[in-house]
């Protein structure tokens, strides 16, 4: 393989009212950026690519403002909120045929931004997918620690191939953005997508800081949202339990009557009326989860057929 020259590095970052951290962040980036130029790992048109994902406070001043004092900032703006995985998405998408890598990193400074000449390192040796992965989660609380753990068992128990302790801190190579851009469906669980591209990957692992300012985009209620759509959008592990509990109800009636035949015979029935109770409940519990789970499905299935745009850009920095 021919040695790699230094990339045009776009780095994307979604934003969400992060007009409190948005200054520390660029000044972070800006700097990074600047000594990779420096020291010959990147090409000196490399950006920062902000996108603003319909924030309500003054994020896209912030991002404008940035772009007036210098142009290695640069942005795009939702016309409405339409979630992070589209919002990083979409800042990969716009790097895409505009740079040789881009790196994905959210804008609250918990990921080290010192990881990023690793990463570019990594794709210079050959990756064209570099995963940044937390060394530790120390700094979590016990019940930070202990969802997280059990999101990631889940999804390896769906069979849902992810990485752990990778959130969206990544860089894609020009190959594996070209590869990206072929997946359309509607409910984009990107953690589950780039694993399937099939590059060549590496990992660089870091530690991780608490949040620099503002609060939390993903709170309990977003991270179940989000593991459903992990689970539903890549794996049908769901749908073929409903079959393995339906085989398994089957061989539990066949073995409760065959009992219920010998006691008979010797003399001791069962009482009807407590085997019915018993049978009702558990075929009515089992119907109303085989419903929840086809429902998760269909109704992905209604939202993809309408092959409704993902996001529309309102505003555009050059």
């Amino acid at each position: 393989m021919p040695e790699r020259q230094p990339p045009k590095l776009i780095i994307v970052v979604p934003c969400y009212n992060e007009e409190e951290v948005l200054r520390e962040t660029a000044a972070r980036l800006g700097a990074v950026l600047q000594a990779m130029a420096r020291d010959a790992l990147v090409a000196p048109q490399s950006c920062v690519l902000f996108v603003d994902d319909g924030s309500r406070d003054a994020t896209w001043a912030v991002v404008e403002a940035l772009h007036a004092q210098d142009a290695v900032f640069t942005g795009i703006s939702f016309a409405a909120n339409r979630g992070h995985q589209n919002a990083v998405m979409a800042g990969l998408m716009e790097a895409r045929g505009r740079c040789d890598a881009a790196i994905s990193i959210d804008a609250d400074l918990q990921d080290d931004v010192n990881a990023i000449p690793q990463m570019v390192r990594a794709y210079l040796a050959g990756a064209q997918i570099v995963y940044g992965v937390r060394k530790a989660r120390d700094t979590d609380t016990f019940f930070k620690r202990f969802t997280a753990r059990g999101f990631y068992t889940l999804m390896r128990l769906m069979g849902v191939k992810t990485v752990y302790d990778h959130a969206d801190y990544r860089l894609l190579g020009a190959e594996a953005l070209d590869a990206l851009s072929e997946y359309q469906e509607a409910n984009l669980f990107l953690r589950g997508l780039v694993p399937m591209l099939g590059y060549q990957t590496a990992t660089v692992y870091y530690d991780r800081a608490k949040r620099f300012a503002g609060e939390s985009k993903y709170p309990l209620r977003k991270m179940l949202h989000f593991a459903v759509d992990g689970i539903t959008s890549c794996s049908d592990v769901p749908i073929r339990l409903i079959g393995a509990a339906g085989m398994a109800l089957c061989a539990a009636a066949a073995l409760w009557g065959l009992v219920a035949i010998v006691l008979a015979i010797v003399g001791r029935p069962v009482g009807a009326a407590a085997a019915v109770i018993i049978v009702l409940l558990l075929l009515t519990g089992l119907v109303l989860c085989a419903l929840g789970i086809l429902g998760t499905y269909i109704g992905k299935t209604y939202i993809q057929v309408k092959r409704r745009p993902r996001y529309r850009v309102a505003r555009r920095l050059p």
